[in-house]
């Protein structure tokens, strides 16, 4: 297998490419390396990868169709592409609309059309969201579940992204996963989400936000268990046409029993300020997984507390606390 992983600097992108490298295949990676978070922890997770045998990097972008024509023309032996390249956020997509639509409309049709000229290639696993359920008040979400009822434009953008996806497949023939990931959590993970954010607000003696409502909760999911989902799915092309499927714990938690986590696990007590609930979050996700479950046997294995326990260990030594 030779696999082409976008997002390789990115949190779930530099776990699912170190995968395949220690199972000896040939994995290229390309990240642009934006300044939406820090790029010093994104240079951090591409250390760890980097001189390993069978690993090449492209710094790059997406969305650039030259850069993409390139990378493809070089390694035309490319067999599975694990698109995880993404302008993440929700709430940031209401602020800067057309970087979303850059990144992830366009950088898609670009992959896309870069990626169907390939001879060898046998299965596309793109991320798509949790939030493309949006409005949904229906739990847990399932796949058939309708979703013209966006909350964000980072929703849209993941949704138009499933379309783009099922055209292709029809056009071209090219087999095409999407997996719906709900709130992956963990060791290298992603400063702007909550779990991230809370921990550094408590160890800082800053105030934590939290959104108001006894139902607040998500659907967590560690990225151990999002990488061995990925990987189970990436050798189970559909024998023709696209597919979308749920990847998330199972078992959602109150987003208060996150807090009291890390509040125990770093020894220290939260200072929370309670704000209404924009109107781009959603009050609870929850995933329905049995059709991974039937496709590949997955299961979550990892709870929420030895999640956290897990992130902690790590956080306190890569933030020099």
């Amino acid at each position: 297998m030779k696999i082409l992983v976008t997002g390789i600097a990115g949190f779930i992108g530099s776990y699912v490419a170190e995968f395949f490298l220690n199972e000896r295949c040939a994995v290229i990676g390309i990240d642009n390396l934006n300044s939406y978070y820090d790029p010093a922890l994104k240079r951090a997770r591409l250390s760890r990868l980097e001189g390993r045998a069978g690993c090449t990097f492209v710094e790059g972008d997406i969305s650039d169709r030259t850069v993409m024509a390139e990378l493809v023309s070089r390694h035309p032996d490319i067999t599975h592409v694990v698109h995880l390249a993404a302008q993440a956020g929700v709430r940031q997509s209401l602020i800067d609309p057309y970087a979303y639509v850059n990144a992830n409309v366009m950088g898609h049709v670009t992959l896309l059309e870069a990626v169907r000229q390939l001879k060898s290639l046998e299965h596309i696993v793109y991320a798509s969201s949790s939030s493309v359920y949006g409005l949904n008040t229906s739990l847990p979400f399932r796949e058939d579940d309708e979703v013209d009822s966006p909350g964000s434009l980072y929703a849209v953008t993941k949704r138009a992204n499933e379309l783009t996806a099922r055209a292709y497949a029809h056009l071209y023939g090219l087999p095409q996963t999407g997996l719906r990931f709900f709130t992956a959590y963990g060791p290298w993970g992603r400063p702007d989400m909550a779990y991230y954010a809370f921990a550094r607000a408590i160890m800082t003696g800053q105030p934590l936000t939290l959104y108001a409502g006894a139902g607040l909760a998500r659907d967590f999911t560690y990225i151990d268990d999002i990488v061995r989902g990925v990987v189970g799915v990436v050798t189970h092309a559909p024998a023709s046409g696209t597919r979308l499927l749920n990847l998330g714990g199972d078992h959602p938690a109150p987003v208060r029993r996150l807090v009291s986590l890390l509040e125990e696990k770093l020894g220290r007590e939260a200072m929370i300020v309670e704000k209404e609930r924009p109107l781009s979050d959603v009050e609870a996700t929850w995933a329905s997984i049995e059709a991974i479950e039937t496709l590949t046997g997955w299961k979550p294995r990892i709870s929420l507390e030895a999640g956290i326990d897990r992130f902690v260990v790590w956080f306190l030594g890569y933030e020099g606390v």
